[in-house]
This record gives C-alpha cells, structure tokens and sequence, in this order.
C-alpha cells in the first residue's frame, strides 16, 4: 500500500495537481453539478453547474480528502486505487467512507482533451457529485 501511495504521488507531480513536494495538496472548487439515480437504475442527467469556492484537501498522510462545503464533507481513505488512463483521462480513484458511515469512491480526473481541465467525483450508490477544481495555492 505504501508503494501505491508513493506511485500516486509521483503520478500527481507530473500532471500538475500537487503543491509542492508535501503529502497535503490543495484544490479550490469553481463549479458543482450532481446526477442522480433513477428508477431504472440509469443516472439522470447533471444539474446544471452551480458556481461555488470550497477548499479541498488531499491529506495522504491522514489518508482523507477534506471538501470544505458549508456541511464537511470527510472521507476516509480505505483503499488507494490503481490509477487508470485512457486516451483523454486520467484518473486517480480511491476508496472511501464519508463522515455519516457511508460507502463512495472519490475520484480525481484530468480531462486531457479539455485542456487537462481538472474534477472531482464523488460516487455513491444512488448520486455522483461532480467538482471542478484548479490546484490552491
């Protein structure tokens, strides 16, 4: 496990999203939008994309990210996940549990054909929330 953290933070340092060389990176969100399930078990389409600044922690040394929304949001890292690329992604997934118990994958994305345009994905069995987010500095 300590290798693939150390594997991730070298993949963070050559697609821009760290600060530094330190365990703690920081991101500020400028837009949210959020899918929800339905029925058929499909999700829906996205809301339209709400502007917001919240601060954003990547800690791996208490491995948690931190969303500074008006209610917390803490999600504990249970499993630190292969990264995953595809000819216009990258994606750095892991693993979570929220503040409330629940269950959800928290994923970093860098759009390559977007112009490395970064997200934040939150998944959880019925919802995904999606940030937009620039490295903090």
């Amino acid at each position: 496990m300590n290798k693939l953290q150390n594997t991730f933070l070298l993949l963070f340092l050559f697609v821009g999203l760290n600060q530094g060389f330190s365990q703690v990176y920081k991101f500020k969100t400028t837009g949210l939008s959020v899918a929800v399930k339905e029925k058929n078990g499909k999700y829906g389409d996205w809301s339209e994309l709400k502007l917001v600044n919240i601060l954003v922690n990547l800690d791996t040394n208490k491995n948690r990210i931190v969303v500074y929304s008006e209610a917390i949001q803490l999600f504990e890292i249970v499993q630190y996940l292969h990264e995953e690329e595809s000819k216009t992604d990258i994606i750095y997934p892991f693993e979570c549990k929220d503040n409330n118990g629940e269950d959800c994958n928290v994923s970093f994305v860098t759009r390559k054909n977007q112009g490395n345009r970064k997200q934040l994905y939150i998944k959880y069995e019925d919802r995904v929330l999606m940030y937009n987010v620039v490295n903090f500095e």
